[in-house]
């Protein structure tokens, strides 16, 4: 008789969750590490010419003031400065607020713009992990991991999802390529979860 093991389904981890699109430039502390100025002084922008309107959504959007970022990334959008990056961060937005459908749209019109977007395939795989449709969630993790085979994060939820969908033996290899591509330290909790899924 076949032991069964409850999995719960407990929201997406902050290691695991939205991967927000970054451009070369980076975030405000990684700008700052490499002796670049915090353009925000008491939260008001100081717009220089080097700055795009998706770069100034950014930095907005990692000062917290998501109401200016949301609307950089509109403009970003119709100015058609990274306009699937734009439409991909908009996504997490709504999908932090819990607006799933909004989330959905604007991560599918990214994907319209890119087809082969990393960060849309794997915020909608961990969307649709989060509401339960773990066949959509292991589509865009797939997809993801084929753009981007080397980013462990796409694997390890890669690995839940397939365990959550009782596809132990997919779910154990899934877990064992995300054990592959991190340090000694991550892999406590993997080899718990492998042992686990081994013993079913």
């Amino acid at each position: 008789m076949a032991k069964i093991i409850q999995f719960k389904v407990n929201p997406v981890p902050e290691k695991f969750g939205p991967q927000p699109v970054r451009n070369k430039r980076g975030n405000v502390k990684e700008l700052e590490k490499h002796g670049q100025l915090n353009l925000f002084t008491g939260g008001k922008v100081v717009r220089l010419n080097q700055l795009s309107i998706f770069e100034e959504a950014l930095m907005l959007d990692d000062q917290g003031d998501k109401a200016s970022a949301r609307l950089h990334y509109l403009k970003a959008i119709e100015e058609l400065d990274s306009p699937a990056d734009a439409y991909c961060n908009l996504g997490i937005l709504e999908f932090k607020e819990g607006q799933i459908t909004k989330a959905i749209d604007f991560f599918t019109r990214c994907l319209k713009e890119e087809p082969r977007h990393f960060e849309a395939h794997y915020n909608l795989a961990n969307l649709y992990a989060e509401v339960g449709n773990f066949a959509l969630a292991k589509v865009h993790y797939s997809v993801s991991i084929e753009i981007e085979p080397t980013f462990p994060n796409s694997h390890f939820n890669l690995g839940l999802t397939l365990a959550m969908n009782k596809e132990f033996t997919e779910a154990i290899e899934a877990l064992k390529h995300y054990r592959q591509l991190t340090p000694k330290s991550d892999h406590t909790q993997v080899d718990d979860l492998i042992l686990k899924l081994q013993s079913t």
